[in-house]
């Protein structure tokens, strides 16, 4: 195989440079041992028990030959040939490092290359695609970790063929089954290594026998099919029934003195390399003779000098490939993991865990970066023409199930048994609207509308905030308690922007947290409005005289208030987060015609109890506020309270049998616009007063003004 002869090279020319590095590996010599498997697979579990024999002998865990000690294991470019090698013929689960803990791949991860092949389809706008791959583990990975995404990107499969290893001889039936098949796919992604090409082609082969025709598909071939695997004179004849096809291959790094050490191979000098003589003589298709020697008839002399730059590109390449690249990252890895065992003063002898714990810190992963046409090359972010000489494909293939965009004011509606792909374009539903082409979602001004009041009503509160803040030594801020003002000015501020989690998408956190967050924060801000009255209310009874009410005012009372109320909430939150938490719910059966992706409460019990603890506040804090409605005006802030635990409990009653005959989107506005309309209740008839001496009439502001009872 001439492009395996590379990967040799690759090792070699690894060794060599880390040998030739005083500062990697000082006083240390890396040496190898390479062994042929023949493609046998019960030959790489033979090589793999002699690895664990002392020299020449077949005694497994028997070695006691240690001048060259074995400093790591490197197999094949396939993930087969190293799980023979890893578990001497053992099941292997990849990425079971408990079990496995000293095995590292050098192949990429079948996860980067499905990524690739998404965004290739996305690229080129194809979202209907086939799907062959063989019927081994192989196949089953490529599949679990490619459809996912797929489905995530919204790209269909038209089909997807498992190709069984006796596919060759398939009845004339069944491949008309697959001509059936195969021809709902304009694009065909094909996994699999040479054999499940070769299956592949039997189809293709007979199709055109059959059909007269050409079997005219976009395929797109995995890595896992490698063009060095097959000769180079049968290599056109594979590809050609295909027509052109796009070639995924492992991303290779720029290593530019490899190619100036393949150019200066020599077969006639080969340095104890007995593969280069061989391999020269196969890809230049000469003979190498002793001197003195006459070359056989009808084979050209092999001068040495023959240009390898001049090999196709599919034969050999002077640039490393992405296998090759693989290997030489293999080595770089051990050998930094043994520098850093001599370097940090370990002991000669160096054992496996040692070598294990640091190469998991050293090897690279290898992604999937290019994209490639038969023999031309493209790098992940180039861009190039492909020229297209063939009449009948002028413009990149269709391969879509949705046969338009849908315009503005429709949506896409999937019909029932159909795939998200096969969408039909439908009018938006009324109070909805579509202002962009090809939207599977309607817009919803309802949102918008909900959103635009939370962000003002929250630039107000801030703004207040602000306000009283730059007058905080002023008389009016001061006789109202600037502590709890502030605390009531940020329970609002974060009430308002949890509204926030009641219109976006209903997902696991915001479902849980929501209801609790709401309940706490309101109960915060009720409870300041609380300490606020009783503080009026206490103030004004410890004026008379031979009272003793005094000593309980002050800080101690107002943070008992605005400590235990909310406390009291959150146990309640707590219990129904423990007892019966609100989770993401399809409702298929409320609105017909129609399926409501909603939040369900969990326990009803708890969240009306959760209202009713807040409402017991709220009444007792319009109770407090009505009884001192009259004080002197001096203490005239209950008269606000009392008007804003007004709005309060009426927009709370009005809410309860609202929320209770509505469904669908309806509740979550009606639960939000109560939410936003008491929280702007309290905070017009508290502090727009104040804000209007403060910024308006600020000769009222002063202490004179209050002393002489003059209204505030």
């Amino acid at each position: 195989m001439p492009k395996n002869y590379q990967h040799f090279m690759a090792l070699v020319f690894a060794v060599r440079e880390v040998n030739k590095d005083l500062i990697l590996l000082p006083n240390i010599t890396l040496g190898f041992c390479i062994y042929d498997n023949y493609q046998v697979e019960l030959k790489i579990s033979v090589i793999s028990l002699s690895l664990l024999s002392t020299q020449d002998q077949m005694i497994p865990g028997y070695k006691c030959y240690t001048k060259d000690p074995l400093l790591s294991v490197i197999g094949g470019d396939n993930l087969k040939s190293s799980r023979q090698i890893l578990g001497v013929g053992c099941e292997f689960s990849q990425g079971d490092r408990r079990v496995y803990p000293s095995f590292f791949r050098i192949n990429p991860k079948e996860f980067a290359q499905s990524e690739g092949l998404v965004q290739l389809l996305l690229y080129f706008q194809w979202n209907w695609v086939g799907l062959v791959a063989p019927e081994n583990d192989n196949g089953e990975q490529f599949l679990l970790s490619l459809v996912p995404m797929l489905k995530e990107k919204e790209i269909c499969l038209a089909f997807a063929e498992i190709i069984k290893p006796d596919f060759h001889t398939a009845s004339d039936s069944k491949l008309q089954h697959i001509f059936n098949t195969w021809s709902k796919g304009e694009v065909i992604i094909l996994f699999g290594d040479s054999s499940t090409i070769a299956n592949v082609q039997v189809v293709v082969y007979a199709y055109g026998i059959s059909k007269k025709a050409s079997f005219l598909k976009v395929w797109i071939f995995t890595s896992n099919w490698k063009l060095n695997a097959l000769k180079s004179q049968y290599l056109l004849k594979v590809i050609k029934p295909f027509h052109g096809a796009l070639h995924l291959r492992p991303h290779t790094g720029d290593v530019s003195e490899f190619s100036h050490f393949l150019l200066s191979l020599d077969p006639l000098n080969p340095q104890e390399d007995l593969f280069l003589p061989v391999w020269w003589q196969w890809v230049f298709d000469c003979k190498i003779h002793k001197p003195g020697k006459t070359p056989p008839k009808g084979k050209k002399p092999c001068t040495g000098k023959e240009n390898l730059q001049n090999l196709p590109s599919y034969l050999f390449e002077t640039s490393m490939t992405g296998e090759s690249y693989n290997i030489y990252n293999a080595i770089y890895a051990l050998a930094h993991a043994l520098h850093a065992i001599h370097g940090s003063g370990g002991r000669p002898v160096i054992s496996g865990c040692q070598i294990c714990h640091l190469t998991s810190s050293f090897v690279l992963e290898a992604f999937w970066e290019g994209k490639c046409s038969t023999f031309a090359v493209l790098w992940a972010g180039q861009r190039k023409h492909l020229k297209n000489n063939r009449p009948e494909r002028k413009k990149v293939p269709f391969a879509k199930c949705g046969m338009k965009r849908c315009q503005a004011g429709e949506r896409r509606r999937v019909p029932e048994g159909k795939q998200v792909c096969c969408y039909q374009c439908a009018p938006c539903p009324e109070g909805t609207i579509s202002n962009q082409t090809g939207r599977s979602t309607s817009f919803n001004p309802l949102g918008y509308t909900i959103a635009s009041l939370i962000l003002s009503l929250s630039t107000i509160t801030l703004a207040v905030l602000v306000i009283f803040s730059k007058h905080h030594d002023t008389p009016i801020v001061k006789a109202n308690n600037r502590d709890l003002t502030y605390l009531l000015l940020m329970s609002l501020l974060l009430c308002f922007l949890c509204s926030f989690l009641f219109i976006d998408r209903p997902r696991k956190l915001t479902c849980l947290f929501r209801q609790s967050a709401f309940a706490i924060l309101f109960s915060l801000a009720v409870s300041s409005v609380l300490a606020k009255t009783v503080m009026v209310v206490l103030a004004f009874m410890t004026t008379k005289p031979g009272n003793k009410g005094r000593k309980f005012l002050g800080k101690p009372l107002t943070n008992s208030i605005v400590l235990a109320c909310p406390l009291i909430q959150a146990v309640l939150c707590a219990t129904w987060l423990v007892i019966s938490p609100p989770f993401p719910n399809w409702d298929f059966h409320s609105l017909v015609g129609e399926t409501i992706l909603e939040c369900n409460e969990g326990s009803p019990s708890m969240f009306y109890a959760v209202l009713a603890y807040l409402g017991f506040l709220a009444l007792v804090s319009f109770i407090m506020a009505f009884l001192a409605r009259k004080l002197p005006d001096s203490f005239n802030e209950a008269k606000f309270i009392t008007f804003s635990m007004l709005v309060f409990c009426s927009v709370w009653i009005t809410f309860l049998p609202t929320y209770l005959s509505i469904k669908g989107k309806s509740m979550v506005a009606v639960e939000v616009f109560s939410i936003l309309a008491s929280g702007a209740g309290l905070l017009a008839c508290i502090f727009f007063p104040k804000c209007y001496i403060i910024l308006l009439r600020p000769d009222l502001n002063c202490r004179e003004n209050m002393i002489r009872n003059k209204n505030l």
